[in-house]
């Protein structure tokens, strides 16, 4: 790569859109203009005036599906269209063209909607490989015995402690939008 342009190698989970949102903003005040994430969380910069620029994600498949409405819906409100990954929407805007604190989601309602339709998009999936695949997988390796048996029953051990891990990580996340909610 030229010293006008670079890649980044970065891993979010699934409820990690927050994050990634930081990490884009922080990378636009450093003078790295995010240009588009592709397969594997290779997320591709070009070099640009440093300047304080909100990245707001959205996870919406009906929005994808009607997406010229869905993108002029944010246009109008200011906010540039840039991509579409795993599901996510990416959207971004200067903070110097925002009146206050302006966010795609604005309330905990919005918030919880759209992590309402994350669980269904992306966590349900999750769930059902880790009930109907590596469950019974972890069994059948558990009785297998040997050095072998004992490695790959470390490996599915492994993977679906990173799964319950992940599902932690967002059951905790929803929860903690579900009593905002309802304070």
């Amino acid at each position: 790569m030229g010293k006008d342009r670079k890649v980044e190698f970065k891993v979010f989970t699934v409820p990690e859109w927050k994050r990634e949102e930081e990490y884009l903003r922080e990378q636009h005040k450093n003078g790295w203009k995010f240009t588009k994430v592709d397969f594997l969380g290779c997320y591709h910069f070009v070099k640009a005036v440093p300047e304080d620029v909100i990245y707001q994600l959205d996870y919406n498949r009906d929005g994808i599906v009607h997406k010229s409405e869905y993108v002029q819906m944010f246009r109008d409100c200011g906010w540039e269209y840039l991509q579409d990954y795993v599901g996510y929407s990416y959207f971004r805007k200067p903070v110097a063209e925002m009146q206050g604190e302006e966010e795609i989601f604005c309330d905990y309602d919005s918030k919880l909607e759209m992590m309402k339709r994350v669980f269904k998009g992306r966590i349900t999936p999750l769930v059902v490989v880790f009930f109907c695949l590596l469950l019974p997988q972890l069994s059948i390796w558990m009785h297998m015995g040997g050095t072998m048996g004992h490695i790959i029953t470390a490996m599915y051990g492994a993977e679906i402690g990173i799964y319950l891990v992940l599902f932690w990580k967002y059951g905790c996340k929803f929860y903690r939008y579900w009593m905002l909610r309802n304070e």
